[in-house]
């Protein structure tokens, strides 16, 4: 009987024969992993070492391209009358390389806090952030946030929206001598269906709203934005249109009131692909079917079709980062259960959603040794010594990887959203476990650059924590190779894959 290889697992769950395109964000060629069809991890690995955070910023541009393209597609197809905005939910992660990515490649802005906005405003001043973006502000205001936005509209902004999350924010706004354009955001509609418990405490509920239409209405400001935020990863198409079907007939009702109205903003929930090799979701399909409804609901209620906002947070960035881990040493586990792959880092750090997320899952494969037998197995954090430092959860299934008894470097995907803005960034970690290397890839005039930054190092951290790192024989960082030259696929492979210089 033929002993069951890596490679054979991955064929029988997704098809794959070994060669080409795996996901939308990882390829295979001559037995070595590349990101985006263009950059070597194995390569990587090689010169640089790991542990290693790989993020890859054309991986963004393609996201935001594609779903901008589908909504193009259904717009045709549905002969939907009004604009589709794409806008990126910029907490999913705001490191300045994802969010001037994002804008680049065409997406509007939406922000949850004080900080995000300044940010905004900084990118905005310097011409980063476009001026016929729109900036939908979501989110409780506090003094610090609304002051923002005024500040961000009395600096001649015209499209920064606040969406309304309680009315002592517009009792506030509403008296900035600028015109301000408002948003509702629906209450009802953050736990309508009972599978978001939390996302219930925000917005307005229907009789608050009919009282901020009224105020806006005998101000000089004007309502434009309605706002419904079903919830996160939500893979059920027709779930995700009958729990929004609610909530259109609302916008409509307000809109025969309201003439001003021209945005609906159907928030965030779009899945990615990023976390299950097996993913499948039609987008287009979803976008048709959504703009087939609003236009037909219009049509019902005799208002002109909105033009369409979509959030997209965890879609726009889970794929364009990797994090790259060495199994550092394999411990046995006891009768019957799967055995450990100890690893140079800790999960809980770099993957908090694994704490925070009922059944959250990761894509992670091996860089090498796909043709060995795999074991099951579970990660454990070699660089804590905690109980919770483990993946799989153990509720979940083990991992089937191939058996080694250490060296193998192993790729978790689907890491570029929330999970550093959870854990933090720069800051003293669980354990005191550093931050990974980060080599940064951007594209520019169709060409890749790249740049590192180095691994945390120990001082820095006691520095963080209000210690004096005193003199010591032992190195301060852990070993880690230095840069040599970056890695992209050879010209020599094959005509449709370009080999572009970094």
């Amino acid at each position: 009987m033929k002993t069951l290889t890596f490679a054979d697992l991955i064929a029988q769950q997704t098809g794959f024969a070994g060669e080409g395109r795996l996901t939308d964000f990882v390829s295979r060629y001559d037995g070595e992993l590349y990101f985006g069809d263009r950059l070597n991890l194995n390569r990587l690995a090689r010169q640089h070492g790991a542990p290693l955070e790989v993020v890859y910023t054309p991986q963004i541009t393609a996201q935001v391209q594609r779903m901008i393209g589908w909504a193009e597609q259904a717009r045709a197809a549905t002969e939907y009358p009004a604009a589709f905005h794409y806008a990126y939910a910029t907490k999913a992660n705001f490191a300045a390389e994802a969010v001037q990515t994002a804008l680049a490649a065409g997406a509007h802005y939406e922000t949850s806090a004080t900080a995000d906005l300044i940010i905004a405003h900084g990118l905005w001043r310097q011409g980063i952030l476009p001026a016929d973006r729109l900036i939908c502000c979501n989110g409780s205001k506090e003094p610090a946030y609304r002051d923002a936005i005024r500040n961000f509209r009395l600096d001649g902004c015209e499209t920064v929206i606040p969406v309304l999350d309680d009315l002592d924010e517009l009792h506030d706004l509403i008296n900035t001598p600028a015109p301000i354009q408002f948003g509702v955001r629906e209450r009802a509609a953050g736990n309508r269906d009972g599978r978001h418990p939390g996302n219930d405490r925000f917005g307005l509920t229907t009789a608050e709203i009919e009282q901020a239409a009224e105020l806006i209405a005998n101000s000089h400001h004007t309502l434009v934005l309605y706002h419904a935020m079903i919830g996160s990863q939500i893979e059920d198409e027709a779930h995700f249109l009958t729990t929004l079907r609610a909530s259109i007939e609302n916008y409509c009702r307000l809109r025969q009131r309201v003439p001003t109205l021209r945005y609906f903003n159907f928030g965030g929930g779009m899945p990615t692909s990023g976390y299950q090799l097996t993913f499948t979701f039609d987008y287009q399909r979803f976008l048709s079917r959504l703009m087939a409804t609003i236009r037909d609901l219009c049509a019902e209620y005799g208002v002109p079709a909105p033009e369409l906002i979509g959030e997209f947070g965890r879609y726009t960035v889970a794929t364009h980062s990797a994090y790259l881990v060495e199994v550092g040493s394999v411990k046995e586990g006891h009768a019957g259960q799967p055995d450990w792959y100890l690893v140079n880092g800790s999960m809980m750090v770099m993957l908090p959603d694994t704490l925070f997320v009922s059944g959250q899952e990761f894509v992670i494969l091996p860089l090498t040794d796909w043709d060995k037998p795999v074991r099951p197995v579970r990660l454990a954090g070699r660089r804590t010594c905690d109980s919770d430092d483990i993946y799989p959860r153990p509720e979940q299934a083990p991992l089937w990887l191939p058996a080694t008894e250490g060296g193998l470097v192993l790729a978790i995907f689907g890491i570029g959203a929330y999970q550093q803005m959870i854990a933090g960034r720069g800051g003293a970690h669980h354990c005191l476990t550093p931050e990974a290397a980060r080599f940064i890839v951007e594209e520019r005039d169709g060409r890749l650059s790249s740049r590192i930054t180095p691994q945390q190092d120990q001082a820095t951290i006691m520095r963080l924590l209000g210690y004096r790192p005193q003199p010591t024989a032992l190195p301060l960082t852990l070993p880690f190779r230095q840069p040599v030259r970056p890695a992209v696929l050879p010209a020599r492979r094959r005509m449709r894959e370009r080999a572009l210089s970094v």
